[in-house]
């Protein structure tokens, strides 16, 4: 395993769980799974409900789900790729609680994401507001891509 290397992850519906698991074998990472405190039901998760849960976390940029587990130490890692799904045209609002959990300064995030029609949009910007003290690569959509790409992306962020 490469130590210095993480690959950190929510996934709501398994999607980003796939391709993250893809993703730590071939960049040989550790992997962590951020867990919302209270999983989302299929009824949280209904984009076209305005009373729906990630509607209302969408419209509140001030919302922080809580984490089930906060990541122990990420001070051992200097290479953080991180992924979720895109939740209009952005990371989803636990995202941001992850990244608020710990101390990402001097370490080096890669954004990773899976979408069933919408690109990255503004995702970055926001989680560098986040993190102003991290150095981030741009991101990238992973929806199926081949383990070549895989090779050859991870290959490029280094």
């Amino acid at each position: 395993m490469n130590k210095n290397t993480l690959v950190a992850y929510f996934s709501a519906t398994g999607t980003t769980k796939r391709v993250a698991e893809r993703l730590a074998r071939v960049a040989q990472a550790d992997l962590f799974e951020i867990k919302p405190a209270v999983p989302y039901s299929g009824a949280d998760l209904n984009w076209s409900d305005k009373a729906s849960r990630t509607s209302k976390e969408r419209a509140d940029e001030s919302i922080r789900p809580a984490l089930a587990v906060k990541m122990s130490d990420i001070s051992a890692y200097d290479t953080i790729y991180i992924g979720f799904p895109i939740w209009w045209y952005v990371a989803p609002r636990i995202i941001a609680t992850f990244l608020e959990s710990s101390d990402f300064s001097r370490k080096t995030i890669v954004p990773f994401a899976t979408s069933g029609g919408s690109g990255m949009g503004r995702t970055v910007e926001e989680l560098k507001n986040i993190c102003p003290a991290a150095h981030f690569l741009s991101g990238r959509m992973l929806n199926g891509v081949s383990d070549k790409d895989l090779t050859d992306w991870v290959a490029s962020s280094k």
